[in-house]
């Protein structure tokens, strides 16, 4: 097959889009190496965040001084065209979004949904933003032959918010990267924390410190005990409540904000981190919990929507508005040791039906169902 990708994101996004993408190139091109595998990347990067070796991977940009000036329109448009002469036999836009004319051009569609948040939480984004994203993603859902969501919960919200029909949409989980599935040997560990400056004992965040995630309720269940907690993610506005709260409650000898972390020194943190906490009130899937239960490490995460679905049937759920549940949790699993180790390695089974080679699979078999 020779395969399309709406590949933007690929190449100039270096967080959950950008890794979603890469990820999934990474895995097909690897297990399903018969394929050819073309990424429409409309303006070279500034930065390399992708470099595939693989032979059946290629990088394709704009051909014409037109199309290389108004870049986006050949996103949008003009790529099709392109994708004629480069006899795509299927399209697959990662992000939400697929260009116009691809029904026409008689090329089969697919089309990437993660999340519907700034629906249900339109609050947390700017009113244009969430208008602009709804027309992007309900128009790419009606045009598209397939949706793939990355969760039972988004599906559920593609077809409660744009009327898709449930036949036309598949879940196909996401995965993380090898680096979280590798245990780290101690010394390194003890690197990674020497170098952070941070305590031996740590609560571990990790995420965007934005409202909607919750992270501020982790403070709260700390402000009175000795505990220490590490928060991992860029900041935003919403931080500087934050930091106002721990200089109120003197909490700044117990709390640790880091951001720029490699992928090696997180999944190192991970692995040493007493627990992870993840209270966010809402989810598309939520990758972090997963590479925690790569880590064994215990977590700490909301009831309901997508959390199950990522923590399964062993991790600790609580109600994200109630800060007293959240401590409840903290120091149960601090007393619980014997039960805790248990249960992180039953997680540990869980988290394998995230394995690289499954979600390859499924995807290839939908892209073979459709062509």
């Amino acid at each position: 097959m020779k395969i399309g990708y709406e590949a933007k994101r690929v190449f100039h996004n270096k967080t959950g889009l950008g890794n979603y993408s890469r990820d999934l190139i990474r895995i097909l091109s690897h297990y399903y190496p018969q394929n050819q595998y073309f990424l429409y990347n409309p303006k070279p990067a500034k930065e390399t965040l992708f470099l595939s070796n693989a032979q059946n991977v290629q990088e394709k940009f704009p051909k014409t001084r037109f199309s290389k000036t108004f870049y986006n329109l050949w996103r949008q448009k003009n790529i099709v065209s392109d994708l004629k002469k480069d006899q795509i036999q299927l399209f697959h836009g990662l992000s939400g979004e697929i260009p116009q004319g691809l029904r026409r051009a008689n090329i089969p569609t697919c089309v990437t949904i993660h999340d519907l948040i700034f629906l249900r939480y339109p609050q947390f984004y700017k009113k244009i933003d969430v208008k602009i994203s709804e027309y992007k993603f309900k128009k790419a859902a009606k045009e598209s032959d397939l949706v793939v969501a990355i969760s039972e919960q988004t599906k559920s919200d593609i077809v409660d918010f744009f009327q898709i029909e449930p036949e036309k949409i598949k879940v196909v989980y996401q995965g993380c990267r090898a680096e979280f599935k590798v245990q780290a040997s101690l010394d390194f560990k003890q690197k990674v924390i020497e170098k952070y400056q941070i305590p031996q004992n740590f609560l571990l965040y990790v995420g965007t410190i934005e409202a909607r995630k919750n992270a501020f309720s982790i403070l709260k269940a700390i402000a009175d005990t000795d505990l220490n907690l590490v928060l991992l993610g860029g900041e935003t506005p919403y931080t500087a409540q934050m930091r106002a709260y721990i200089a109120e409650k003197n909490l700044h000898k117990q709390v640790f904000f880091l951001k720029n972390v490699s992928s090696p020194d997180l999944a190192a943190l991970y692995q040493q981190a007493q627990m992870f906490i993840y209270p966010s009130f809402f989810e598309g899937f939520g990758i972090p919990i997963i590479e925690a239960l790569y880590a064994k490490t215990p977590v700490i995460t909301s009831q309901g929507g997508v959390f199950p679905e990522a923590g399964g049937e062993d991790s600790f759920y609580i109600d994200p508005y109630r800060v007293e549940d959240l401590k409840a949790k903290i120091f149960y699993i601090l007393e619980h040791p014997t039960e805790v180790k248990a249960r992180t390695e039953r997680s540990w089974q869980y988290v394998q039906r995230f394995n690289d080679e499954v979600i390859a699979q499924e995807m290839h078999n939908l892209y073979t169902q459709m062509i």
